[in-house]
């Protein structure tokens, strides 16, 4: 159980900007790479991708949308409110005629709500998507904003997901926040998914399937290869980015492979389905809690600039100039503390 006491411990300066480009970085190298692992070419070439093969800039939603939020953030200085969102999809989204091949379904769903003019939580609600996990996947800079507080981190989540989500995709978004924020304190693994889990109410579809697929990971007593086959099986869902499966998959992905970020991102990302979801949380998350320095310095330089697919405004930004900024609205204390 995490407490308000290993909550409290500060970071110095550095540990703090390590991790807050830890968890930016780790997002992007795993959506670039359970993107390129799911390609046609990928299989037929390696079977099991491990390397991100294409030296080209390369992005989807998961990375993009997430900029979006840093940007959110940025101009409200670590405060969300209903309307900045609302203004921020209006000035980022809505402009584009048309939105990447990559986009989820759900913010499809958004966009069209808002340009008819229906605003959150309607615009989220009256979705027919709303149980994705493209919230999820899109909140990390919250958790390196709201660093060391997860309920504030879930309170900022709800706003930020409720543009183009409800119930469980919401729950998942502020598990997903709440974990980030507990990571960036150097809580452990079993604490950062824990974390999570508290956000999501038990008698939910999210509830049920995170606490068996909790269960599948505890039965294969940790081991990666004996839960594989039953997570795939026992977490199917006709829409393979339903929060209930990919969300719970993710988390078990996390504790399978104990936070190693190379282990965590090349499971994620070969696992099928949304691959570039799965990796992209379990990237967040093991980047969060090694911190950048941990991360291959090749994987960073050639998923730090993204490219534009999805949200035009995102290309050639630096992703880790990106989490620097997001660092000055952290409200943690500064203190001197053991790695």
């Amino acid at each position: 159980m995490v407490t308000k006491a290993n909550l409290a411990v500060g970071l110095d300066a550095r540990l703090r900007d390590d991790r807050a480009i830890g968890t930016l970085m780790g997002l992007a190298i795993g959506d670039t790479l359970g993107d390129q692992a799911r390609s046609l070419e990928n299989h037929a070439l390696y079977g099991i991708t491990r390397d991100l093969h294409s030296n080209e800039s390369w992005s989807t939603d998961d990375t993009e949308f997430a900029l979006l939020v840093a940007q959110e953030l940025i101009v409200t200085k670590g405060e969300l409110t209903t309307g900045a969102v609302v203004e921020a999809w209006r000035e980022y989204v809505l402009t584009q005629e048309e939105l990447g091949t990559k986009v989820g379904e759900s913010e499809k769903g958004a966009v069209a709500n808002l340009r008819r003019g229906i605003l959150p939580p309607q615009s989220g609600s009256d979705n027919a998507y709303h149980y994705s996990d493209g919230a999820a996947m899109r909140v990390a800079p919250i958790g390196i904003v709201c660093a060391g507080d997860p309920a504030r981190a879930a309170r900022q989540a709800e706003i930020e997901a409720c543009v183009s989500h409800y119930r469980d995709g919401v729950w998942g978004a502020q598990a997903v926040a709440a974990s980030i924020a507990v990571a960036m304190t150097g809580s452990s693994v079993e604490e950062i998914v824990a974390t999570g889990r508290q956000f999501i109410p038990n008698d939910s579809w999210l509830g049920r399937w995170f606490d068996r697929a909790m269960g599948i990971v505890d039965a294969a007593g940790g081991d990666l290869w004996k839960a594989w086959d039953p997570l795939h099986r026992e977490l199917w869902t006709s829409y393979r980015a339903s929060n209930a499966e990919a969300l719970s998959q993710a988390y078990a992905l996390f504790r399978l492979t104990r936070g190693d970020f190379v282990e965590g991102v090349i499971a994620a990302a070969n696992f099928g389905r949304d691959a570039d979801t799965l990796a992209a949380l379990v990237g967040a998350w093991s980047g969060t809690l090694h911190g950048a320095s941990a991360i291959p310095p090749a994987w960073v330089e050639k998923t730090r600039r993204p490219s534009g697919r999805c949200l035009r405004f995102t290309a050639g930004l630096d992703i880790g100039e990106v989490a620097l900024a997001l660092v000055g609205f952290s409200n943690i204390r500064t203190a001197s503390v053991r790695r």
